[in-house]
């Protein structure tokens, strides 16, 4: 198996030598920038397995790069968020993101959940291929492609993996923690809400209206299902 390769990007110099150091010492290759420009300029470059990206940078913000990058690649990207700001993180995921870390953070939380990312991608590579039809929805397993009412829709990699687990078993309930299990490949899951808004985000794409979703269900107190309309 080839090295994975990360892309670190922080304006503190502190950060990125502790942080590049330990992931270096667990075996990745580590390229790191200090600003949002350089750091589009090395993701375009060349492919990276992760972007770790914190949101509060001068000129061009993590921001801004994740939702470049996310309109250009499904490279997964974890973003770095202040611990009291829960909309970045809101809307860091809106942006495509597929998971956060809140600063200060420890080192080996963000090692486990880049390896979690490294593991998803590389199962999703091996996904068999199967074309899903529910309702109005069709998945295309294999090649990541979804119809809403024959229309294409575009999901973020996360988004992508929600809908398929909720696919998996139409009309089954599916708790937030189960949701952020399937998307981790692991117990250790981190903010549980995060759950929430993939869901939401996924009911502006295939839902024929939002205000009343028909086909991501919510189970109040319990969590969603999807149903074939």
């Amino acid at each position: 198996m080839s090295t994975a390769r990360i892309l670190l990007v922080d304006d503190e110099q502190g950060i990125l030598d502790a942080v590049g150091y330990t992931l270096r010492q667990e075996g990745f290759d580590v390229v790191t920038a200090t600003d949002g420009e350089t750091a589009l300029q090395l993701a375009r470059a060349r492919p990276f397995d992760v972007v770790v990206l914190d949101v509060m940078m001068p000129g061009m913000s993590g921001m801004d790069v994740c939702r470049i990058l996310r309109a250009e690649s499904a490279v997964p990207i974890v973003l770095l968020t202040a611990r009291d700001s829960e909309l970045d993180r809101v809307l860091g995921l809106e942006l495509g993101a597929d998971d956060y870390v809140t600063k200060p953070f420890s080192t080996p939380e963000l090692v486990s959940r880049i390896r979690a990312l490294i593991r998803r991608r590389e199962l999703d590579q091996t996904t068999k291929a199967v074309v899903v039809q529910l309702g109005g929805i069709k998945l295309d397993l294999a090649r990541h492609i979804v119809e809403a009412d024959g229309e294409a829709v575009q999901l973020t990699p996360s988004e992508f993996r929600v809908l398929s687990l909720l696919a998996d078993e139409p009309g089954r309930v599916f708790t937030r923690r189960q949701i952020m299990e399937h998307l981790w490949q692991s117990p250790y899951v981190g903010d549980e809400r995060a759950s929430d808004v993939h869901i939401s985000n996924l009911r502006r794409k295939i839902e024929r209206d939002v205000a009343n979703p028909e086909r991501i269900v919510t189970v109040r107190g319990v969590g969603y299902k999807l149903v074939a309309v």
